[in-house]
């Protein structure tokens, strides 16, 4: 509602905003049809060649050892008073010591940190977080709770709950879409900002509507709008296209990265296998239409960007636009052989530049 002799759009310019909204949600809706029916197709096409492997898929029923490995840290929980939620993270390093928290993306959880959970404890407490919907973190069934306001909440609230008012704050992937979101609307708590593998929002939404490459590199945004086929498609042939993001040639870790394990790729079976556990995560997705663009933009923290050339899923050109949107020391590091799941394709080169960025003085300009 209008402020009382506050001027109102003329009707030409009201009619422009709706005639916008009307064909964005039209180009959502439209490709989401159209990725829908993509995979309706390999959905007939995997039937058509093993009717019997198709519709098969096993529920873990026991946790791998690598899930339990004390090297990493000890399953904690905290309750969330406000929202009522329980949340699960590993933690490492002393009680007391700067916090590190680490927010994964999708299709993970805080086992994609175990790399970096062994190397900074020496200095950080450091706090992988299982965040809304995934793993044994609780999760609600209405989509609506996953809502962007409600994810960078979150964040806040484990912040106070495990004792601290500041953290740096790493992000991968979607995990980097709510870190970017909390360094914007939280600039108090993050001392410094390190994101793998995802752009700052603004870029993103702005860049995906000018290019089609990008837009056809993030058709699984608009897929997980449908209801419960998406979840489907992932269990289709035992949770074929869960193993394959991770380990084919087009999306997977590349020949010269650190590939993942048979223990690794189980280790995820068995979190997604289990009864509804692929619903919170594609929830995540289904609100973001409805949230963006961002009214507020500027990162004012000194910030990392880590970046793998070989990303399947979001086009490099991205992570130089971003610096326009950071107003403090801004780094960015492009690894020409590493694909998008950086932090667990290159784990040595990537710890090796967090130090870096984590110890050097943040007083110089902007590069």
């Amino acid at each position: 509602m209008a402020r009382p002799g506050a001027a109102c759009p003329p009707p030409a310019r009201r009619v422009m905003v709706a005639a916008r909204a009307l064909l964005f949600w039209a180009l959502v809706y439209s490709y989401c049809g159209v990725c829908a029916c993509i995979a309706g197709l390999r959905l007939l096409w995997s039937i058509g060649r093993r009717p019997g492997e198709t519709f098969r898929w096993v529920v873990r029923e026991n946790p791998p050892a690598c899930l339990n490995d004390p090297s990493l840290g000890t399953h904690c929980y905290v309750r969330i008073k406000d929202s009522g939620l329980r949340f699960h993270y590993v933690a490492a390093g002393e009680r007391g010591k700067p916090l590190m928290l680490l927010l994964h993306g999708f299709p993970e959880f805080w086992y994609s940190w175990r790399h970096q959970l062994r190397e900074f404890k020496s200095e950080y407490r450091v706090v992988a977080l299982d965040l809304r919907g995934y793993g044994e973190t609780d999760a609600p069934s209405h989509k609506e709770n996953y809502k962007l306001d409600c994810l960078i909440t979150d964040i806040k609230d484990i912040l106070e709950s495990l004792g601290y008012n500041k953290c740096v704050l790493i992000g991968h992937d979607w995990g980097g879409m709510i870190a970017w979101l909390v360094a914007i609307c939280y600039p108090e708590m993050v001392t410094k900002l390190i994101v793998v593998n995802f752009p700052h929002p603004s870029v993103f939404t702005e860049y995906i509507l000018r290019h089609p490459s990008q837009l056809i590199k993030s058709g699984y945004y608009f897929f997980f709008q449908m209801p419960w086929f998406p979840e489907f498609m992932f269990t289709v042939n035992d949770f074929k296209v869960l193993k394959s993001l991770f380990t084919s040639q087009a999306t997977g870790i590349g020949r010269k990265g650190c590939r993942l394990t048979a223990e690794d790729i189980e280790a995820y079976l068995y979190i997604f296998s289990q009864p509804g556990a692929l619903t919170g995560p594609i929830n995540h997705y289904r609100s973001i239409f409805s949230c963006l663009p961002l009214q507020h933009h500027e990162v004012v923290m000194p910030t990392l960007l880590l970046w793998g050339e070989r990303d399947a899923f979001m086009e490099v050109e991205m992570a130089e636009i971003t610096r326009i949107y950071v107003k403090n020391h801004f780094r960015l590091t492009i690894l020409s052989e590493a694909s998008h799941w950086l932090q667990q394709d290159q784990p040595d080169i990537v710890n090796k530049l967090i130090w870096t960025f984590l110890k050097e003085e943040t007083t110089r300009k902007r590069e």
